[in-house]
């Protein structure tokens, strides 16, 4: 794309959009100009790869949320266009960071699951292989996080306020969505392309919006009935209002219930109009061109839903749920029994009367197979679908798709000997492995320039991009003093980036030569957020009673957003900013660490901390976490991690060594020995210093506002401890002491990291797309 004629471009698109000069437009404005300047060139080849894929097996991956963040500075990433447009930019006077930041993240995901469907989008768009997601259009997103008094406030984020330049409304493919004879909406299709890198494959992300059909009733108005004029518009509009509605209450539940079974209806009316549109008399090769991902329960009633549509086409349902079966395939995110997705079925029965049927017709399928395997009728807990007057997802998404898959070696391990092993007994061969990944495009070469720069001059060539296992060459190279002091330069420069950014978005100061010791990631009990804050009270203390003792300088930072409904979630957060201010008011203490909760946590805010983090927390309990990779992300950018042998841990400390890493507490064998013989009061009195900071939650010291929620958190701890955060403190707290001694010898500190950097091959979304393509979906890439 030429200087001038980008120019040219720029500015016909301002006088289309605002009728003004691109130079009178605002910030908002002027991204959203460029934004459709770079979309007139990305077109055509947009169209040219929707037809270079139309007669292969295609992949489809069917998520309630893509975590997409920003979409300008990927584009032009992934276009290789991103130094000709800020060289043109700053020819017509545009601060290109300042255009960047105008850009609102996508609100269409929350935590990991969406950023691993993200990832995998842009993975399967740069490998060349025909890939599309499906999802819903959120409105808002999940919600702006505030901090008021140290509480979580949520307000709605409107990021789609102002036009979107990378969505593309496709009206004509419109589908009605039927929830029950009297209740239908308009699913309405809007696409955002899915740049590959090198721009040769450019794959589509289908969004629906929810439309009534019937959107204004002028006779309501005429009579005087204003708000029941509007009344079915808002009603619709609400199923694609949030993602994830507080589902406390049946009225969010109902809700959740109806978004899961509006974007799988939508999408799979779809595929099969597309697939009759191609000139297939009938569904017997549809199994042979798609292959259906379920990331997760949310989109499970594809499954029912999939064999109803063919129903109506003429498919008997034997036949249908063969069909079903060979399409789909479901991932599994969770070890938590409570994540495994269960529906009251009088609430299911309410909202969708003309699916439950199909369910009934599966589970009965079932009933009969474990009968014919000779299963004993007292394990039929663990099979049925329908029991208890409840609907099990996971049950009916393991039964009825042809792969289920963990996303870590020991989660996948887990699976098959706890949580689903009878299912695993009956099917060996049906669960596997898929490690989770994430893109290098994003992680690295978009958010650290100057550690991607160096690893291109290490390595001699740009390739990495697209193969990170050639990190592994760079290995041996920390021995050069000049190479490994390039990493610790790069770290610094890093750190100071961040501390400017958190300086002017949080109005606090940080040391750049402290530790940056960072947890970013969803807010829960497992993931053990309050270990961390307790490690930080307890130094505090330490601190306070020898402030002229040799203590290292550490900066600790969390990012999270609780769920709504989430109340000891939103305790912790409490706590932590009561924490924080307790610690950054003390002058005594607030040259030696610092607490910093950045508020409202997402993709833009990530790609700043992650490459100026020197220690990755990942302290779940073991067992717990399925995967992570949020720790991926950490070990690209050269820190090491603190963590338990949990998740996708393992596999990094099998990659990169123990002895570059910090690993501490118990291992899964031994909390499942310790539960349900385990006293918390045992770790309150032999841990020392442990039982001040958590009677300091009740005494006084810190303030909960008088809503309770300290002595929630107490009487939690104390009354059962489920996560074993007082078991591993004190394994924890050594560990945490280790790396303050450790950082003092700052090369052979950063020596762990940069091993740790060049270990991170294995944890490409490539790699793990790649895996999905071959040995899942069967997929092959442009021929």
């Amino acid at each position: 794309m030429k200087s001038l004629e980008l120019k040219d471009r720029i500015e016909a698109q301002a006088y289309d959009s605002y009728g003004q000069s691109f130079y009178e437009l605002h910030e908002k404005e002027q991204f959203v100009t460029v934004g459709n300047a770079v979309m007139e060139y990305l077109v055509p080849k947009w169209i040219e790869s929707k037809k270079k894929f139309s007669q292969q097996k295609q992949a489809y991956y069917f998520s309630a949320e893509f975590l997409m963040g920003r979409a300008l500075s990927n584009n032009l990433t992934n276009l290789e266009i991103e130094k000709n447009v800020k060289e043109t930019l700053e020819e017509m006077g545009v601060n290109y960071n300042i255009l960047e930041e105008a850009e609102d993240d996508a609100g269409l995901g929350n935590g990991g699951l969406g950023r691993l469907a993200a990832c995998f989008l842009d993975s399967g768009a740069t490998l060349d292989y025909p890939m599309s997601g499906y999802g819903i259009l959120y409105q808002y997103g999940i919600f702006k996080q505030n901090f008021v008094n140290g509480f979580q406030v949520e307000e709605a984020d409107p990021w789609l306020d102002y036009e979107n330049p990378w969505l593309v409304k496709n009206s004509n493919d419109t589908v009605i969505v039927e929830f029950s004879e009297a209740d239908k909406v308009e699913a309405v299709p809007y696409d955002m392309p899915i740049v590959g890198y090198g721009g040769n494959t450019i794959n589509t992300l289908r969004l629906w919006s929810a439309n009534a059909i019937e959107k204004f009733d002028f006779q309501a108005f005429d009579e005087g009935k204003y708000i029941d004029s509007v009344k079915a518009q808002n009603e619709a509009e609400t199923i694609s209002r949030i993602l994830y509605p507080n589902d406390s209450t049946d009225e969010g539940k109902q809700l959740r219930l109806k978004q899961q079974y509006f974007f799988t209806s939508a999408s799979l009316q779809d595929l099969m109009r597309k697939y009759k549109e191609a000139g297939h008399k009938s569904f017997d090769d549809f199994s042979k061109l798609h292959s259906i991902q379920l990331n997760d329960t949310h989109p499970a009633l594809a499954i029912p839903e999939l064999i109803r549509l063919l129903e109506q086409e003429g498919v008997e349902f034997e036949k249908a749920f063969d069909i079903t079966q060979k399409t789909m395939a479901f991932t599994n995110h969770t070890l938590l029994a409570e994540a495994l997705e269960v529906w009251n079925k009088d609430l299911f029965l309410s909202v969708l009367p003309n699916l439950y049927p199909y369910i009934e017709e599966i589970n009965g399928r079932l009933v009969s197979e474990l009968k014919e395997w000779k299963v004993d009728e007292s394990k039929w807990d663990k099979f049925l679908i329908i029991q208890n007057n409840s609907i099990h997802m996971a049950f009916m998404s393991i039964y009825a798709s042809r792969a289920v898959n963990g996303v870590a070696a020991i989660h996948t391990d887990l699976l098959k000997t706890d949580v689903i092993r009878e299912w695993h007994g009956i099917f060996p061969n049906r669960i596997v492995n898929k490690t989770n990944g994430i893109t290098q495009r994003r992680w690295l070469l978009q958010s650290n320039p100057q550690l991607s720069a160096m690893i291109t001059d290490l390595l001699g060539s740009r390739e990495w991009i697209t193969d990170l296992s050639l990190l592994k060459d760079l290995e041996e190279k920390y021995t050069d003093d000049a190479v490994l002091g390039r990493f610790i330069d790069i770290k610094k420069e890093k750190k100071q980036e961040l501390a400017d950014y958190i300086q002017f978005h949080e109005e606090i100061d940080i040391d750049p030569e402290s530790i940056f010791d960072i947890q970013i990631k969803r807010l829960h009990e497992y993931k053990r957020q309050l270990m961390m804050a307790f490690y930080i009270a307890d130094l505090y203390n330490r601190i306070k009673a020898d402030p002229d003792g040799q203590w290292t300088k550490r900066t600790f930072i969390f990012g999270a957003k609780a769920a709504p409904g989430y109340y000891m979630a939103k305790a912790i957060i409490k706590f932590i900013n009561e924490l924080a201010d307790r610690v950054n008011a003390d002058p005594e203490v607030n040259g030696i660490i610092k607490v910093v909760f950045v508020e409202n946590y997402g993709v833009s805010y990530a790609e700043k901390l992650f490459p100026a983090a020197d220690v990755s927390e990942q302290i779940s309990t073991a067992g717990k976490e399925a995967s992570g990779t949020g720790n991926m992300k950490f070990m690209l950018n050269g820190a090491v991690t603190v963590g338990t042998m949990d998740g996708a841990n393992v596999e990094i400390v099998e990659e990169a060594g123990r002895e570059n890493n910090y690993i501490f507490g118990m291992e899964v064998e031994e909390v499942e020995a310790k539960r349900g013989n385990y006293d918390p009061e045992i770790p309150l009195q032999e841990t020392e210093g442990l039982a001040a900071v958590v009677e300091s939650l009740t005494d006084g010291t810190y303030h909960d506002n008088g809503t309770g929620m300290f002595q929630d958190i107490y009487d939690s701890l104390t009354g059962g401890d489920e996560y074993f955060v007082l078991e591993d403190f004190a394994d924890y707290r050594e560990t945490q002491d280790r790396i303050s001694h450790d950082y003092r010898d700052s090369k052979a500190f950063y020596k762990k990291g940069y091993v740790n950097m060049a270990n991170a091959g294995k944890f490409s979304s490539d790699r793990t797309l790649a895996e999905y393509a071959e040995e899942i979906w069967h997929i092959s890439k442009f021929q």
